[in-house]
């Protein structure tokens, strides 16, 4: 739908962006809002694409859900260099804070998904938690992506306004949020991903955060957990790449709270065929078993009677996609959605055979912990 021109002063309080290396991507002009209300329309991607002038991207934003609901913004903008933020937090902000499920609760729903496993019902499935924050005076989108672009505590960081109508395009909702996975890159014929499965808390204490990081790496339940997402994403691209690489064990990949076992995979397109753009591949692969489960429809069954109506566009993807069907897609974790006073945020753990509860509680903790100090939230 086409909407009124934003005036620059919104697009600077509510910027539509996305930074994967040393310069981040703004939006100057937004033309068009897409959104996909029934979220199984595949052909939705080509028709997005297809739109793109040169120069023109599309910022984009898919849910969690079936067929992966989604809006994209048609924008006009430019590459701009990281600056350190001008707006620092404030400091006499007070905070009410709600924890769902709590930390209890949250263990007796991974011990329920423990009985399914051991069952047979599936093999794996990442269960969810999440705060809400309600702070006075309100938080301010462009003081959270500032801190978020100077900290860099995930590799993508990223600012989209949840937004569908004309009816105020100034308000309402944004995602906003510093994912360190990479869904999928499409550069010409060339196809990256860098799923994540498999994480670890970090300490403080620099030989006891080494010790957690060489666990990381031989610990065999999440050796395990990671192969049920490589299996999945390259039994994924089979279907459109002819060159597929990857190597035989997971990297160690870190950010400020966190370790994860990471895979990089690289593959491409076939030569002489236009082949599924960045956005659709992301159709494509969204959801792994790094937000979702093995297998994918009882893993979600399980998820939407353990965690109910958590995650929205939490555990999605965000990205951008050019006329050329290039772009970039990371997984939407690390990430808040913004709603005048109110922020929420959500962070997962894969659970599979060997989960520890209390465990489990610690690291979706530490993932929280990201976001609630980008925040302003004095976190243990």
């Amino acid at each position: 739908m086409a909407r009124d021109p934003i005036t620059p002063a919104a697009l600077a309080a509510r910027p539509f962006l996305f930074a994967s290396g040393e310069e981040a991507y703004v939006a100057s002009r937004v033309l068009h809002t897409w959104t996909t209300p029934d979220g199984a329309d595949v052909g939705w991607a080509d028709d997005v694409v297809a739109a793109l002038a040169p120069g023109e991207r599309a910022l984009c934003a898919l849910s969690f859900a079936a067929g992966a609901p989604g809006l994209a913004h048609q924008v006009v903008g430019a590459e701009h260099a990281l600056q350190r933020p001008t707006v620092p937090l404030a400091v006499d902000r007070t905070y009410q804070v709600t924890e769902f499920p709590t930390a209890d609760e949250y263990a007796a729903m991974v011990e329920k998904a423990l009985v399914k496993i051991a069952d047979g019902w599936l093999h794996k499935v990442v269960l969810g938690r999440c705060l809400d924050v309600v702070s006075s005076p309100p938080l301010v989108p462009a003081e959270i992506i500032d801190r978020l672009l100077q900290t860099r505590p995930g590799r993508y960081v990223f600012s989209v306004p949840l937004v569908s109508d004309d009816a105020a395009p100034a308000d309402g909702p944004i995602l906003v949020g510093a994912s360190p996975e990479l869904l999928v890159r499409r550069d010409g014929l060339d196809i990256s991903c860098t799923p994540l499965a498999g994480s670890v808390p970090r300490s403080a204490d620099a030989a006891e955060d080494a010790a957690r990081a060489a666990g990381l790496r031989e610990s065999a339940k999440d050796l395990a957990e990671h192969a049920f997402v490589v299996e999945a994403i390259v039994h994924a691209l089979k279907e459109v790449c002819v060159e597929i690489e990857y190597p035989a064990t997971p990297e160690l990949l870190s950010t400020d709270t966190v370790w994860h076992l990471a895979t990089p995979i690289r593959a491409r397109l076939a030569a002489g065929a236009e082949g599924p753009s960045a956005l659709r591949l992301a159709q494509l692969l969204h959801p792994t078993p790094a937000v979702g489960g093995v297998p994918t429809a009882a893993a979600n069954a399980v998820i939407a009677d353990l965690e109910g109506d958590l995650r929205d566009w939490f555990a999605g993807c965000v990205g951008w996609v050019d006329g050329n069907g290039d772009g970039e897609f990371a997984v939407t974790i690390r990430a808040a959605v913004i709603d005048g006073d109110r922020l929420r945020l959500f962070a997962g753990a894969g659970i599979v055979t060997g989960s520890d509860p209390a465990s489990e509680v610690r690291e979706t903790g530490a993932k929280l912990a990201t976001m609630a100090r980008v925040s302003g939230l004095a976190v243990d």
